[in-house]
């Protein structure tokens, strides 16, 4: 199954999805712990101390790949989100943003979490919990299933350069060579505002019509069949059919001569 298929698969019954992987085994024995032990984390250091605790939320807020950094997060964790010098807002990461809001000691003490925060922190596992399964099967799938989560929420180009999840979407469905990241920040910034307006990930059509797109070039440069090469032109279409329109997000026609262009020669 093509990438854009399987992401719509999914993306379609959103809720379904996410019910079956709460009640996953694993998920459901993680997250009963959670919401047994939190409330015991009367401080930072007892937080970072149950690190079974501390890994669930980091997970839970895309950061997974820096459980080990618990020296940072103290002291991000310490400094709070108020000041603007605040590690957690200078850092320029949104996820360690949004987890040190969650988790702001500084500005709310040690006091029992709310049930707000527990249904957040739960839900934000079980949604990460939810793609990585499906990167076992397809990794594009679980990209493009994590920029249909984050997108809407960018700012601007350098909250994109600031995830190399976002950036890795970007670059494929643009065709952006994976070397320009190597650039410096502020002209890789000046790249992409050339060639994506991330106000258009606002608008559910446009984001699913970039997202088509990525799966295009993503299933073109990764398997390289005849079926790939006319799905991916198929995928592109169906992006544009979004759009009804040549718009910065939708059909891109250069790539479907491509596409078609490998199909004759395979």
């Amino acid at each position: 199954m093509t990438t854009i298929a399987s992401y719509l698969s999914i993306a379609n019954d959103l809720g379904r999805w996410r019910s079956i992987t709460a009640k996953a085994p694993d998920v459901a024995l993680e997250t009963k712990y959670f919401k047994e032990n939190i409330g015991k984390a009367t401080s930072i250091e007892a937080f970072l101390k149950d690190r079974r605790l501390f890994n669930y939320a980091m997970k839970a807020f895309g950061l997974g790949d820096r459980t080990f950094a618990i020296g940072l997060m103290r002291k991000v964790m310490e400094q709070g989100v108020d000041d603007p010098k605040a590690l957690a807002r200078t850092l320029n990461n949104p996820n360690i943003l949004a987890f040190a809001k969650a988790f702001d000691f500084s500005a709310k003490g040690a006091g029992v979490p709310s049930a707000t925060l527990i249904q957040d922190v739960t839900a934000r596992f079980v949604e990460q919990a939810m793609q990585a399964e499906q990167g076992k099967r397809n990794p594009g799938v679980e990209l493009a299933l994590y920029f249909r989560e984050k997108a809407p929420g960018l700012t601007s180009i350098y909250g994109v350069l600031a995830d190399k999840k976002l950036v890795q979407v970007v670059q494929t469905a643009l065709d952006i060579s994976p070397r320009t990241s190597a650039q410096n920040i502020d002209t890789q910034a000046r790249l992409l505002k050339a060639k994506v307006n991330v106000e258009d990930f606002k608008d559910p059509k446009k984001l699913t019509a970039f997202i088509a797109r990525f799966s295009a070039m993503y299933d073109m440069q990764n398997q390289g069949t005849v079926s790939s090469a006319t799905a991916s032109s198929n995928a592109i279409l169906y992006g544009a059919s979004l759009l009804g329109s040549d718009g910065p997000v939708g059909v891109d026609f250069s790539l479907i001569l491509r596409l078609q262009n490998a199909n004759r020669l395979m």
